[in-house]
């Protein structure tokens, strides 16, 4: 470790040891969130009660086995929970809809549930297939395999298991390098891809410097887990409301949902150990970008971060993206920070369809 590494790893630290103190203390933070909190439906309400019942389950395999099946809607349209043995490890995912499969992978510190507002929209034409990846939501919490290869390969069982052999596949934050890495992998299997704010390890641009200071302390070994621990709705609370441009987007509904999962044993580890393997995925991202992957690839960034300070330069994510693709077409959110999904589902479906357009993955339903 360099010098001025070592300064930027100590400075991370010590800053963020103070921030912890301060949300655990509960002093008010110098970031505004709305009072505008859309209603969850009735079905959701009970989805998420049946969700925490199962945490009075002797044992994890209980637990999923009561997921099993279960149905809900989302504005009138049915979507069902469903476990996958995936790769050693058991993955949740939800599903409706028909057609051609969608495959939507979120990002830290999220799950399933942060494609709600889309879901609805995409299932008229698509089958829709929302896992949790691992380590996050209802999926296993292994102690190994978060970087992209590996979490790849789950995404590839799951899609062989259900049956499909093309997909379009939409990615946010860290579910990007999964979605990457699948797509390297697999070039054959992805029709289109759409990846949302994550700028690739390996290859940071310029003006985004080493990244924001959680990027360092994330990859700290154990020493975030030890901090964050009994204060996960406040630290998770923090980034929802500093990386949105419009805070009430992400009602505090929303973040009680994220919360509890997070407060779930070795969830908060699992999503640190997204960011541990970046040196991993960076090494791998750079032998990958001699060969570019070449289907088309559209790129969502956001516009404006109060907590990186405003408006940020350029689209993060595109400038990073074209190391690694070939076919590449960016657009700048507007009115929205890192949270594009549930702050702007609307301007997310339209493009999502245009991009799409009449493409098909000549693929049959399981």
């Amino acid at each position: 470790m360099s010098n001025q590494q070592s300064a930027l790893f100590h400075n991370t630290v010590y800053y963020v040891a103070v921030f912890i103190v301060v949300i655990a203390s509960g002093i008010s933070l110098p970031i505004g969130i709305g009072s505008n909190q859309p209603q969850i439906t009735r079905a959701q309400q009970q989805q998420q009660q049946q969700l925490q019942a199962n945490q009075t389950f002797s044992s994890v395999e209980e637990q999923q086995q009561l997921l099993e099946g279960i149905s809900f809607q989302i504005d009138n349209v049915t979507f069902s929970h469903h476990m996958a043995s995936v790769n050693g490890i058991q993955m949740h995912y939800v599903i409706g809809g028909q057609g051609d499969p969608v495959v939507l992978l979120h990002g830290w510190p999220q799950s399933w549930y942060e494609w709600r507002h889309i879901m609805p929209a995409l299932a008229k034409n698509y089958t829709v297939i929302a896992p949790d990846l691992r380590g996050f939501g209802d999926s296993s919490k292994p102690t190994t395999g978060y970087d992209g290869d590996t979490t790849a390969e789950d995404i590839n069982q799951l899609v062989s298991q259900l049956g499909f052999s093309k997909i379009f596949l939409v990615a946010h934050d860290v579910g990007v390098q999964t979605a990457y890495s699948y797509a390297a992998t697999h070039p054959n299997n992805v029709t289109k891809a759409v990846f949302m704010e994550f700028p690739f390890p390996g290859f940071l641009p310029p003006e985004f410097g080493q990244g924001p200071w959680w990027f360092a302390f994330h990859q700290v070994p154990n020493l975030p887990e030890a901090l964050v621990e009994g204060n996960e709705r406040e630290y998770i609370s923090w980034f929802f409301k500093g990386l949105a441009y419009n805070p009430s987007a992400i009602t505090e509904e929303d973040i009680d949902v994220y919360a509890s999962q997070h407060s779930a044993p070795g969830a908060m580890r699992a999503g640190f150990e997204y960011y541990r393997a970046f040196p991993v995925d960076a090494e791998r991202n750079r032998e990958s970008s001699m060969n570019k992957i070449t289907m088309p690839v559209l790129v969502l960034g956001g516009d404006i971060y109060p907590a990186l300070g405003g408006d940020f330069p350029g689209n993060l994510a595109l400038s990073s993206r074209q190391a690694l693709a070939a076919n590449v077409t960016g657009v700048t959110v507007p009115l929205s920070g890192h949270w594009i999904p549930g702050e702007q589902p609307e301007f997310v479906i339209d493009q999502l369809f245009n991009f799409f357009g009449n493409s098909t993955t000549n693929d049959g339903t399981n």
